[in-house]
């Protein structure tokens, strides 16, 4: 079965985030949306480091050591950019100042939960970051994720089984299978990729869908 690319999820993320909207891209697959919003469309990319007006990756051989995203990757910023202390920062995300966040996760459940900074694994090091304070403080939380585990589990499940990060903060699912959102109503399934059945997601799914009517 045909499954979506990372670049590809990205790219259908970038779509979704409007014109003038202030956002955060969370550590690892949500950073490769910067490199898909229109560059006709202004909208403001924040770090929790301390950075507002972020732009694309830069180009191999551009890049400046001392210019990085929370994740320690090197990115632009764009005209009109700005740098500030990380307690500014903190108090941007916690104070609702951010429209929307794109997080990775390892779960999320029907309800909303997320559980996106810990396995559980007794060897992991858990390293939770921002991560809560974007998932409680962010107007509009999305995730994006496979959506399966390697071993081919649902990474979308009826309750979470991992240490949560957030409760009931999810409103969007981005998979490389469909996009689905999380409502009062429970998962309603709004885009699947060419040549999947609703049947055959629901069968790789943890948690009940439904679909919507023009699906």
């Amino acid at each position: 079965m045909k499954r979506h690319t990372r670049d590809e999820i990205a790219a259908r993320v970038a779509r979704d985030i409007p014109e003038g909207a202030y956002v955060n891209l969370g550590i690892g697959l949500p950073t490769l949306v910067a490199n898909y919003l229109p560059r006709e469309r202004e909208i403001f990319l924040h770090s929790e480091n301390g950075l507002l007006g972020m732009g694309p990756a830069p180009a191999a051989g551009d890049e400046d050591p001392e210019l990085i995203n929370a994740g320690k990757q090197p990115v632009t910023l764009l005209a009109g950019g700005c740098y500030f202390h990380h307690g500014d920062s903190f108090a941007m995300m916690r104070g609702g100042h951010l429209d929307i966040c794109v997080l990775g996760a390892f779960q999320v459940a029907a309800n909303g939960d997320l559980a996106n900074w810990h396995t559980g694994a007794p060897d992991a090091i858990p390293a939770v970051g921002g991560a809560m304070d974007l998932a409680i403080g962010a107007r509009q939380v999305y995730v994006m994720m496979d959506h399966t585990t390697k071993s081919g589990e649902s990474k979308i499940v009826r309750a979470c089984t991992y240490p949560l990060t957030g409760i009931a903060c999810v409103d969007r699912i981005y998979t490389d299978l469909a996009v689905i959102d999380v409502t009062p109503a429970g998962l309603s399934v709004i885009e699947m990729i060419a040549g999947l059945e609703f049947e055959e997601l629901q069968r790789l799914t943890a948690a009940p869908l439904t679909r919507q009517h023009d699906l």
